[in-house]
């Protein structure tokens, strides 16, 4: 590490180094340092792994650091129908087995009031109830359950001490969080009891739902408890919160909760307070390092668009579903347990990414499931995107698939021109907690070669990732449209950036569209564009406020692959022609010979073309003779199945057919290149769509003739 105290980068590929004098110049701050003793046999034919090029991406496990088990505590709300309050306890008492031996444990329940469930005491259930209207601070909460300063002495029940950084003095034994190896049984025993939240609740009525109340407690008593360690808060709504802190609907259910409509109209009684509430929450989550989890299951809204923030900010999952009763809950939820070969959880606690850049870059900011970690130095850019104005991010939690946008700007400093020829670098450093309990830390330096836009366009463009803009974008759009500016501004924004990009790196003669041409490795980012535009993102039309925070929030933490799928869904066509292959997302590929299986992240959807149903519906695959066209209808069948296997969250799984309700789904999505305004005499290819959308052709014609406009 570098010694300088404002730097402190790691040795890197890019370093110089003298083998001799033992000596390497860091990359960065152009700090001279001596290598430390246990590389003292290293030298040009025996180089640490460190300064092989090759390996961009080093991890070191940190063994001074105390190993701290995982805690995991679940908040239940109790006010749900029998059977989804049945379903849900079984799948809490399945997770128990799934646990390592040694995480710690806790249990709240909420209805219209909220109970913390002490887990060590044989035979006897007690908790602590708590009023469901009142805000309680963390020093309430640590005074009401006895934790903390005033708290008794340890009874020596806790072996290990937990504490992140093992200068903290030994908290006391803690009834409400214990080793799942001692109170499985009990713990199933109490799942198993759980009642219904027995307030009577009146015709006309919705249950008191004090959803605010509960998650403060849970947060005041992890972070009284266990600062600074890697742990989750997993709550189960059923329902909107309906009353106290945190509340954003009332409890007659004749006002119902508020949709796009209501929010453009400012006719929103509850939200912004509501907002402001669980913010307060995630912010103190996440300095604490506890990530949030929300598995919403009803029919109608919950209020994620609110609470939205303790999963964005610390990390933690949002699931979004219909019933605890279906499939979809109980798969995702079995999927947060899974291992990977080694049989460790894939899932990192309590995490800090830190970006160090060369002198001629400046950092803008970032977009992804973290907050802030506050750390300022002369690195940092004065333009702003998404979580700016630091060097270092927190995530409370992540998992194999987390991905955080990075935004960087190119500046010269004094004047003075960047270096060409020379390479600029980046660094990043992340620290956190593994599932094991180990502190590890996994440093990633790349560099990239300098080039004059002036004199070397063509090399600059050449380096471009239209996959990777995209996604960027697509982030960028919706971090604005749920930040700040509406989502008309939003989309004009997008189309004034795609017409500059055209502009930059298009080959045109002025005002003569025809002429227009892009380069390869740019061709497809105007489609990724237009289905942007198109997108659940950015059109809020025919999505609830909580869909659209639950896809927004899926966009902001997933790896460039499965957003690329979430703004461009794949179409693979399946017919008697040949294998399956993937086809254009357009009405042309609708076709009566055809299954589609439509890939949109979010649902798996098999569309059945006219003759293929009319013979299924006529149940020709039952009979021996044809045997090609059963196969052909289990083909898709096998390969969705796939694809549910190994994605979180479970997608929705829809099977359908030309004509049927949810061939919706489809139409919404690919492009409407036949309407009912345009489709020809006589019955040309594909099925119309009834839209008055515009078509990718049309959108192309226009983003030529703005891009070689001279007036532009």
């Amino acid at each position: 590490m570098c010694a300088r105290q404002t730097c402190k980068a790691i040795l890197n590929p890019m370093c110089q180094v003298d083998f001799r004098a033992k000596l390497w110049v860091c990359n960065f701050c152009f700090n001279r340092n001596t290598f430390p003793p246990q590389y003292s046999a290293i030298s040009e034919q025996n180089q640490p792994a460190e300064l092989i090029p090759q390996f961009s991406t080093l991890e070191y496990t940190i063994t001074r650091a105390q190993s701290v088990p995982p805690i995991f505590l679940m908040v239940v709300d109790t006010c749900v129908d029998e059977d989804e309050l049945k379903a849900l306890k079984e799948s809490l008492q399945m997770s128990l087995s799934l646990l390592p031996p040694n995480a710690l444990i806790g249990l709240i329940t909420y209805g219209k009031m909220v109970q913390v469930h002490e887990l060590g005491c044989e035979g006897i259930s007690r908790s602590y109830v708590f009023r469901g209207t009142k805000d309680y601070t963390a020093k309430q909460v640590q005074e009401m359950l006895g934790l903390g300063k005033g708290a008794p002495a340890p009874q020596g029940a806790q072996g290990q001490r937990p504490g992140g950084l093992g200068s903290q003095p030994q908290p006391p034994a803690n009834k409400f969080l214990q080793p799942v190896h001692k109170c499985d049984m009990s713990l199933t025993d109490l799942l198993g009891e759980l009642q219904r939240d027995p307030w009577p609740v009146s015709t006309g009525k919705r249950p008191l739902r004090s959803t605010g109340v509960a998650l403060s407690i849970a947060v005041g008593l992890l972070e009284s408890s266990y600062p600074n360690c890697g742990g989750r808060i997993m709550s189960f709504i059923g329902g909107a919160c309906s009353q106290g802190p945190g509340q954003v609907v009332d409890d007659e259910f004749k006002h119902p909760i508020r949709s796009h409509h209501d929010i453009e109209k400012d006719n929103i009684q509850f939200m912004k307070k509501a907002t402001k509430h669980y913010e307060t929450l995630a912010k103190r989550a996440a300095d604490n390092g506890h990530a949030i989890d929300m598995y919403s299951c009803a029919l109608d809204q919950t209020g994620l668009m609110e609470m939205k923030s303790v999963c964005n900010m610390t990390g933690g999952n949002m699931v979004m579903g219909d019933s605890f009763n279906s499939a979809l809950f109980k798969q995702t939820f079995q999927r947060v347990f899974s291992k990977d070969p080694k049989g460790e959880f894939k899932m990192a606690f309590n995490a800090t990414l830190e970006v160090k850049c060369s002198r001629e870059l400046k950092i803008s900011g970032s977009i992804g499931p973290c907050v802030s970690g506050g750390k300022k130095d002369g690195s940092i850019s004065e333009v702003e995107i998404g979580i700016g104005n630091t060097t270092s991010w927190k995530f409370c939690a992540l998992n194999p698939s987390s991905t955080v946008a990075t935004f960087f700007e190119v500046t010269n400093q004094h004047g003075a021109p960047i270096p060409q020829g020379g390479r600029g670098c980046i660094q990043f450093i992340t620290s956190y907690q593994h599932a094991s309990g180990q502190r590890r830390v996994r440093v990633t330096t790349v560099a990239r070669n300098w080039a004059d836009p002036a004199t070397a366009l063509p090399h600059i463009a050449a380096s471009f990732d239209q996959e990777a803009a995209a996604v960027l974008m697509a982030r960028m759009a919706a971090w604005r449209a749920d930040s700040t500016d509406e989502g008309a501004d939003v989309l004009r924004w997008v189309d004034r950036m795609l017409i500059r990009l055209c502009q930059k790196f298009g080959e045109y003669n002025k005002d003569s569209p025809d002429s227009f041409r892009l380069p390869e490795n740019f061709s497809l980012y105007p489609q990724f564009m237009f289905h942007l535009r198109r997108s659940q993102f950015l059109q809020v039309f025919n999505n609830s406020p909580d869909e659209t925070s639950f896809y927004r929030g899926c966009l902001n933490r997933e790896d460039l692959t499965q957003c690329l799928i979430m703004v461009q869904p794949i179409l693979y066509s399946y017919s008697f022609q040949g294998p399956p292959e993937p086809v254009l997302l357009d009405t042309s590929s609708i076709q009566p010979d055809r299954i589609l299986l439509m890939d949109t992240f979010f649902q798996i959807l098999i569309f059945h073309g006219e003759t293929i149903a009319q013979w299924r519906a006529a149940g020709y695959q039952n009979q021996p003779e044809y045997a090609n066209f059963k196969q052909l209808l289990e083909a898709p069948i096998a390969d969705a199945q796939e694809v549910l296997l190994s994605r979180f969250p479970v997608p929705r799984y829809i099977d359908t057919e030309q004509g049927g309700s949810q061939a919706r789904f489809l139409l919404c999505k690919v492009n409407p290149s036949q309407t009912h305004n345009n489709q020809g005499w006589g019955g040309s290819d594909g099925a119309p769509v009834l839209t008055d959308d515009v078509s990718l052709q049309v959108f192309m014609e226009h983003l030529k003739k703005l891009s070689v406009s001279s007036q532009a």
